[in-house]
């Protein structure tokens, strides 16, 4: 992890920044883009919630659409299988595990 220091230079959207040294909020008057003050209370949760949105946003999409769990099966094969899967997949321009997830819903259709 890199270490940063006060006049480091970081872009955000486009937009540069120089990190300058930490304030006390409560007692210097920082708004917000609506001109809302920022509190150090304030920014404990704004900084919460971004952490909360980071966690939420990790991995894959949920393959019901939903911001749900989508459970993740895992299993090996023989190398040749696994070759054999790939190939199959980028045929019908699929990922393996697509290809897996549908191949386990015909069988488990077929009884």
């Amino acid at each position: 992890m890199k270490r940063v220091k006060i006049g480091d230079k970081f872009t955000v959207d486009g937009k540069e920044y120089t990190l300058g040294p930490d304030i006390d909020l409560d007692k210097e008057v920082v708004l917000d883009s609506a001109g809302e003050r920022i509190t150090e209370a304030r920014a404990q949760e704004m900084a919460e919630y971004a952490m909360q949105q980071y966690y939420l946003r990790r991995g894959r999409p949920s393959l019901t659409g939903k911001s749900q769990h989508s459970p993740q099966i895992s299993f090996r094969v023989p190398e040749t299988l696994a070759k054999r899967a790939e190939e199959a997949a980028a045929k019908q321009g699929k990922s393996v595990s697509q290809l897996g997830r549908e191949a386990l819903e015909r069988y488990l259709e077929a009884g």
